[in-house]
């Protein structure tokens, strides 16, 4: 290195300088850091492009400008109102700060304005706190009258009823009679400790029939069903197999779409759907209409697997399904995966045996499901009493 520096040529006009710092920094595996670059443009602020709107009420008029009244406009308002009401209005008027007129009785421009014109006159459930009744209000006796003292009640209004009575009289009546006996304050006005009902807000609800239109077979569905369409819309929906089918008849081929669906709802309800049609969306709607029809609930245990291991078999498809312990996950073909997905199975295991066609696998696992057996059930036919030994011996902690 020594003799490369010495060899190299050292230039006092600057051009080409070579030194040990140079050499240094040329040999670094990473590149060279760039000075930061200047901003091509001045920042520019908000208020400079007219985005902020400053309040012309503040900036308009101050404390100075509300003076109190002249002797010529008390005189003007002594003809409207008594002394006692100009008295009550001047001393309301010393009372208000002019400051605080000015700064809060002007209608906010700033990014933290409300969304809305409130006086704060009225109070709101969830915002502000409630005003309860008084202690004084329960009753502890308050009972509900009895059928004999709500005819003696409709018999006196009966007797003093006008000779032409109204149906103004009988709403009155139904407003004023009372159902309990006791304290007025306690039905009028009950103490309560329960919370306040939250406000029922008609931007946050969702109209659903005005946003979206809802096709005649979800309609028709909704009703064989009784699920709403939020309900169907959260259900999960997969699409298993999807296959060209060819029908041959004697004026020629006619060729179809077929699909197969299994809907469920991650809770415990699961069902299979078949649907065929010259068009896939026609065939795929009837395969997941169909689905979510034909959905049943299955057993669980703990939400998580199944009770013990269970066999299904179709046509020469057979399927054995195994519970497992928490954790295990779901470790099976990707068909029972799905199935098990859509139904809420978190931990199992699975094996197809024998033949291993889609269709029937799916059917068969569908049977697996719907045949296991309940402990309470074993228990009850071999005339046993069932204890679960985990909370009996070990508290549950297992």
């Amino acid at each position: 290195m020594a003799s490369l520096l010495a060899s190299l040529p050292v230039q006092s006009n600057s051009v080409t300088r070579y030194s040990t710092q140079s050499l240094r920094r040329t040999f670094r595996t990473s590149t060279r850091r760039q000075a930061r670059a200047s901003p091509k443009h001045k920042s520019i602020k908000a208020s400079d492009l007219g985005l902020i709107k400053q309040n012309e009420a503040r900036t308009q008029v101050s404390a100075k400008d509300l003076r109190p009244y002249s002797e010529k406009e008390k005189a003007a308002l002594g003809k409207r109102y008594t002394p006692e009401q100009l008295a009550a209005i001047e001393a309301g008027e010393a009372a208000v700060d002019p400051t605080d007129l000015v700064e809060q009785g002007a209608v906010r421009e700033d990014p933290m304005k409300l969304n809305y014109l409130d006086d704060f006159s009225s109070i709101h459930p969830v915002v502000d706190k409630p005003i309860r009744a008084p202690e004084e209000n329960y009753d502890p006796n308050l009972r509900f009258k009895t059928e004999d003292e709500l005819a003696e009640d409709l018999t006196n209004w009966v007797k003093d009823m006008p000779d032409e009575p109204e149906r103004l009289d009988w709403m009155k009546f139904m407003d004023n009679t009372r159902l309990t006996v006791g304290k007025p304050e306690a039905e009028l006005n009950p103490r309560s400790y329960l919370a306040p009902e939250l406000p029922k807000l008609d931007i946050l609800k969702r109209n659903t029939t005005e946003s979206e239109e809802i096709d005649p077979s979800t309609r028709r569905l909704m009703r064989q069903t009784g699920f709403d369409y939020r309900e169907i819309r959260r259900f999960r929906v997969k699409n298993l197999i999807q296959h060209r089918v060819v029908n041959q008849t004697r004026l020629g081929k006619i060729s179809s779409h077929y699909h197969l669906t299994v809907a469920g709802n991650g809770k415990g309800l699961i069902g299979i759907g078949e649907g065929k049609s010259a068009e896939p969306e026609e065939a795929r709607t009837q395969a997941k209409n169909a689905a979510i029809r034909n959905m049943q609930p299955i057993p669980m245990y703990e939400g998580r697997t199944i009770f013990g291991d269970v066999k299904g078999k179709v046509s020469a498809t057979e399927v054995e399904l195994m519970t497992r312990p928490p954790g295990f996950g779901v470790r099976c073909q990707s068909l029972i995966f799905e199935m098990c997905r859509c139904a809420g199975i978190q931990d199992m295991a699975a094996r197809v045996t024998r033949s291993r066609n889609h269709m029937n696998t799916v059917k068969a696992t569908l049977q697996a499901l719907l045949s296991q057996r309940l402990p309470e059930e074993i228990a009850r036919a071999r005339g046993r009493k069932l204890v679960d030994v985990r909370k009996v011996y070990y508290g549950g902690n297992v």
